[in-house]
């Protein structure tokens, strides 16, 4: 894992649970919060959860507006960058509205900074390679960063099975070819874990923090 990790996706891909996820089980020492498109399933909603795990929670939101639908950007979104001994995750808003905010990151990419694309193979934009590629094309264009990898998070919520994680793993391999992108992680529910899985990169063991019922 990189020292800065930029999660970006499509609407309701999973972006937040995995980053949430990520930034837990690589105990990184920020998670921040820059959706500011959507008010729903946001990872600022888990503050006081994530400091007693030693993550600080630096949102989008003004002081006690973390339920607000605001387009408000701290100055603390560039700490991370600020100190260089520390790792960062950053929860992006969906699709390429989402992603627009990368913008103002453009100056501090380096090598050591990942731009992953969240994908969930059920989502109805995201369900053929084409589309996938397409999504990808316009949160670069959006963002005016490139994609450095790609996360298979493909679920039907409380629904899924075994297949259609595998399914997902068939798709995003395949966009993987296409664009020459590196599968870097797997998402798997934790009920769902299997040692007979054979996935795409890394696999992330996901608890559900946000979304606990998965309805």
């Amino acid at each position: 894992m990189k020292r800065i990790t930029f999660v970006v996706g499509h609407y309701g891909s999973g972006k937040t649970e995995f980053a949430v996820n990520l930034a837990i089980q690589k105990k990184i020492d920020y998670l921040l919060d820059l959706d500011i498109v959507n008010p729903f399933f946001r990872s600022r909603e888990l503050e006081s959860f994530l400091l007693e795990n030693n993550i600080k929670m630096i949102a989008s939101t003004p002081l006690n507006g973390n339920y607000g639908d605001l387009p408000f950007l701290s100055k603390d979104i560039f700490l991370p960058f600020q100190k260089s001994d520390k790792c960062a995750v950053f929860d992006m808003g969906g699709n390429d509205a989402g992603a627009l905010i990368l913008r103002q990151f453009r100056d501090y990419i380096d090598e050591d900074v990942d731009v992953l694309m969240v994908v969930n193979v059920y989502r109805e934009q995201t369900q053929t390679v084409d589309a996938i590629i397409r999504q990808i094309n316009a949160i670069e264009g959006s963002s005016g960063m490139k994609i450095t990898g790609l996360v298979n998070n493909s679920h039907l919520l409380k629904f899924t099975v075994k297949e259609d994680i595998l399914h997902g793993d068939t798709i995003v391999s395949e966009v993987s070819k296409k664009t020459n992108l590196p599968i870097l992680y797997t998402a798997v529910r934790n009920d769902l874990m299997d040692k007979s899985f054979h996935l795409s990169g890394e696999t992330i063991p996901l608890t559900l923090y946000l979304r606990k019922t998965w309805l």
